[in-house]
Parts: structure tokens; C-alpha cells; sequence
């Protein structure tokens, strides 16, 4: 039977470089919500819509800038834009139930799970490392419900889940596009006025505080708009396993 494993592009030292600056800023994300969210300094909806928003407007920014022109943000397609919702706005209220640490390896354990799942119906086989990887976050997963295990909050738990197989799904979105700083710039651009909309419904709950809105702010124009837009220029060039298992250093 022939081997159906799917070689990645060599990525010499540039990949693995911005892989990192990518998952740093993922870890970033967590502390930076949980301090937000967790210390009640600010809402999740609000955090949401100020982390989308400064996303999208320093993204557009450096579209315009790049480019001369509004023309790459006229692409079609709202895959990008709702799966970034979808992950963004779970995310935000776990956090109010999660801890850093714990919210993360939900997260991208969903995540691994999600990518790695896809990449085997897609032809992909991992590598003997790669099963590796998967197996201890599939352990992790599990020690954290164990009966025995203190275990987490279980909307917390559910909502993180929800929130990583969204992100898988918007990393997958991510190996196919072109222009990964105007794919981002689209998804965040789309799906601010969803997040306002979630805002507006849930406006009963509004809580806000200086240092809340500048953690969103740093949030949103840093470690995601930035960062995401890092994650896809490293993303075309790695495999969906090796896209998935390196997640799990977050």
C-alpha cells in the first residue's frame, strides 16, 4: 500500500521562528483574558468586541499600508470571520470559569484533536511523534475529568472546547489563503459587528474598567491581530499534524 503521508515544505529556519512568535502570542492570549476576566475588570462580551475591533483596525491598517490600496479586504468567503467568533467569544467566557493554564490545554487539546482529526480524513498519517503528541493531550484531557481530579468548571470546560475546535477550524481556513495578513484583516473586519451584536443582546452585564479595556486593547492589536496574522504565514508551510501537535507547547 503506498504511504500517504503528506511532507511538509522544507521550512528551514524562518518557519519554526514565526511558529514561536505565533504561539507566544497565543499563550499571551490567555494570561491576558484571564487577567482581564477573571479579576472581573471587564465583561466577556465587551472584552470580545474591544479584542475583535482592535484586531480588525490594526490589521486594516497595515493591509492599507502594505498594499496601497482597500482592494485585499474585498475578498469573499465568511468562513474565516465566523470561525474567529466562534473561538473568540467562547473563549472570552471560560475565562471567567477557567484558569489560565487549564484553559489552554482545553483549548488546543480540542484543537490538536480537531486539525489532527481532519488532516487523517484528508490523506495525512502522522508521524510516530506526532501520535505522541496527540496521546498525551488526549491524557491531559482526561486527567483533568477523572473522577479523582479536581476537576474543572464543566461550562467552563464545554465552552473552551467549543472555542478550540473553532481555532482548529480557522487554522485550517488559514493553510489555504494567499495573504495571510488581508485573510486576517477580513475575518477580524467581519466579525466585530457579530461580536457588537452578542454586546447589544447582553448589554444588561456590561462591566467595564480601565485597565480591563487596555488589556483587551493589547489583546486584540497585539497578540491575536499580530499574532494570527504570523500563525498564517507559518501555517502554509507546516502539515495539519505539525500545525496541531506544536499548539500543545502553549
Amino acid at each position: 500500500m503506498p504511504d500517504r503521508r503528506v511532507a511538509a515544505e522544507p521550512v528551514g529556519m524562518r518557519t519554526p521562528a514565526l511558529t514561536m512568535l505565533a504561539l507566544l502570542a497565543f499563550a499571551a492570549n490567555s494570561i491576558l483574558t484571564r487577567l482581564a476576566l477573571g479579576r472581573q475588570l471587564i465583561d466577556a462580551a465587551t472584552f470580545t468586541s474591544i479584542r475583535l475591533g482592535a484586531g480588525a483596525v490594526v490589521l486594516v491598517l497595515l493591509v492599507r499600508a502594505q498594499a496601497g490600496s482597500w482592494t485585499p479586504l474585498s475578498g469573499r468567503g465568511f468562513g474565516g470571520p465566523l470561525a474567529l467568533l466562534a473561538y473568540a467569544a467562547p473563549f472570552s467566557f471560560a475565562y471567567l470559569r477557567l484558569g489560565a493554564a487549564v484553559g489552554a490545554l482545553v483549548l488546543f487539546g480540542a484543537v490538536q484533536l480537531t486539525m489532527i482529526g481532519y488532516g487523517m480524513v484528508r490523506g495525512e498519517r502522522p508521524t510516530r511523534r506526532a501520535w505522541t503528541g496527540l496521546l498525551l493531550a488526549s491524557i491531559g484531557l482526561g486527567a483533568l475529568v477523572a473522577p479523582s481530579a479536581a476537576r474543572p468548571d464543566p461550562v467552563g470546560f464545554l465552552l473552551m472546547t467549543v472555542a478550540g475546535i473553532a481555532w482548529g477550524i480557522y487554522s485550517l481556513v488559514g493553510r489555504t489563503t494567499p495573504d495571510a495578513l488581508a485573510a486576517n484583516a477580513r475575518s477580524f473586519l467581519w466579525s466585530s459587528p457579530l461580536a457588537i451584536v452578542l454586546n447589544v443582546l447582553l448589554q444588561g452585564s456590561v462591566m467595564l474598567s480601565s485597565r480591563g479595556v487596555t488589556l483587551a486593547l493589547i489583546s486584540g492589536a497585539v497578540t491575536s491581530g499580530l499574532g494570527y496574522a504570523i500563525w498564517y504565514r507559518a501555517l502554509p508551510r507546516l502539515t495539519m499534524t505539525q500545525a496541531a501537535v506544536a499548539q500543545l507547547a502553549v
